[in-house]
């Protein structure tokens, strides 16, 4: 094993600057004729990789479906740069992983169980068990982790800075030093990180791997000091790694790794441009005519376990019940997007959003007023739209490691809005002093932050707005990545 790490460690590429993400920049879609359609990403990470102006850069994903598949084997070694196609001026590599290994490591460790320990979501008394068939997609999320080590591996200029992203891939920094000790390796979290005793869920030897594999890095980011924090907690307390709390240092078995917060924030340039285009304003002139002069709550999250939308619906619910006044003068637009409904947890999830919802307009509803405006198709403008028109941001999760809705919406809100905010979510560390902050699993305490925020005067909600969104677009997407790349 040594000596073909050692074969490899000499085997190089020409790329200075490398990112290595499940998701990329680009996917494809077979069209009825066999050919095959691109389509752009968008988000932080592309935001970010623009930044790059060195052609020679890399960016290193997973195909997520079998057009992709189909794209990543035409392709020279799966570099669709190569065969022709536009991936934005930048290199991308994108890995023909078996579908299978893809599907156990995706949905059975990454989805199914590292961001369930991370966002604190098992029923514990009946889940998790971790049996035969974890042990199998385990070996599924180690095979997945190697072939980015060594496509990485396969890429890299010697010296190269490799910037890998997320709990998909908490291996691949161990991986990739075995294979390359010469590259300068960063790690990303863009989730939570739990604490060690719930952590210790995790079998003890899954528990340690994703650790070490991730103090394969040089240096392992977090959105938050509370999450590097309570990552460096976990290494304490499960493999007894020296901590320095004050250095934001984890050193174990000879190596140190640096601990660094990079608070991901709102892209303003780009979302104050975008929420004023035809296709969003058309979309607003839409929701104003259905909410006519009332009062607007507006929240914007996928389906997701950890955003908590049941119990904002219940909150909603309970203002309207115990706050007659309320009634016919406000609208609580829920824009509640699917979210893998591979999983039967989702499935379940969504189809409770939708029930309680239909709960509220039957109980509510007048025949000239909806109390609840709820669609669960993804619509990027009417997102917009809704962040244009809203007078309360309801932010409510159980658990996340940022939180983007909470910072966008007042950068984009037309006439200023009052954000209630989870204390459990990441953006809180920079956006509690001008927020209405909640205890997300007290539905009553949420309903009367509503009240508060929809009785909130208009210069203080247009003052609080202001510095909500200087805070929220603090260190632009660009910025964020071009941090992590200097302090490598």
């Amino acid at each position: 094993m040594a000596d073909l790490a050692s074969e490899r460690s000499n085997q190089s590429g020409s790329a200075p600057i490398l990112v290595a993400s499940n998701r990329g920049p680009v996917s494809f879609i077979s069209e009825d004729d066999g050919t095959l359609t691109l389509r752009r990403g968008g988000g932080g990470l592309v935001s970010g990789l623009s930044a790059i102006d060195d052609p020679s850069a890399v960016w290193v994903c997973a195909a997520l479906s079998e057009a992709d598949r189909q794209a990543a084997r035409q392709a020279p070694d799966g570099r669709l740069d190569l065969a022709g196609h536009d991936v934005g001026g930048q290199a991308v590599r994108m890995l023909d992983i078996d579908p299978g290994t893809f599907a156990r490591a995706y949905n059975g460790v990454a989805n199914s169980t590292l961001w369930f320990v991370h966002h604190l979501l098992y029923d514990t008394p009946t889940t998790p068990n971790f049996d035969d068939r974890f042990r199998r997609e385990w070996e599924s999320y180690t095979a997945y982790n190697a072939a980015f080590a060594e496509a990485l591996a396969a890429e890299a200029a010697p010296g190269a800075a490799v910037l890998v992203q997320d709990y998909h891939l908490s291996l691949a920094p161990a991986l990739l030093r075995a294979l390359r000790p010469d590259l300068r390796i960063g790690h990303f979290s863009h989730t939570p990180w739990a604490p060690p005793e719930y952590y210790r869920l995790l079998p003890d030897d899954v528990a340690a791997a994703v650790l070490t594999g991730i103090l394969g890095a040089d240096r392992a980011g977090f959105l938050t000091r509370r999450w590097a924090l309570a990552f460096a907690d976990c290494c304490e307390s499960v493999l007894g790694a020296e901590v320095d709390r004050e250095a934001l240092t984890v050193t174990h078995d000879g190596r140190t790794t640096a601990l660094g917060v990079h608070a991901l924030g709102a892209d303003a340039d780009f979302l104050r441009e975008r929420a004023h285009r035809a296709d969003v304003d058309a979309r607003l002139a839409a929701l104003r005519e259905a909410v006519g002069e009332r009062s607007t709550v507006v929240r914007v999250d996928r389906t997701e376990l950890s955003k908590n939308i049941v119990r904002g619906l219940l909150a909603y619910r309970h203002l309207l019940r115990t706050r007659p006044e309320w009634q016919d003068r406000v609208v609580h637009i829920a824009f509640a997007y699917p979210s893998r409904h591979d999983l039967p947890e989702y499935r379940e999830y969504t189809a409770a959003v939708q029930r309680i919802a239909h709960e509220i307009n039957d109980e509510f509803g007048t025949a000239t007023w909806q109390p609840l405006i709820l669609h669960v198709n993804d619509d990027f403008p009417r997102s917009l739209a809704a962040y244009r028109l809203a007078d309360v941001a309801l932010v409510n999760p159980i658990r996340d490691g940022m939180n983007l809705v909470a910072k966008e919406i007042p950068v984009v809100s037309d006439g200023g809005c009052a954000l209630v905010l989870s204390r459990e979510a990441g953006a809180f560390a920079e956006l509690a002093e001008d927020a209405i902050t909640v205890n997300p699993y007290d539905v009553i305490a949420t309903a009367d932050a509503l009240h508060a925020a929809l009785t909130m005067p208009a210069a203080e909600r247009a003052d609080r707005t202001k510095r909500l969104a200087a805070a929220a677009t603090a260190l632009p997407p660009q910025q964020w990545f071009l941090d992590q790349l200097a302090a490598l």
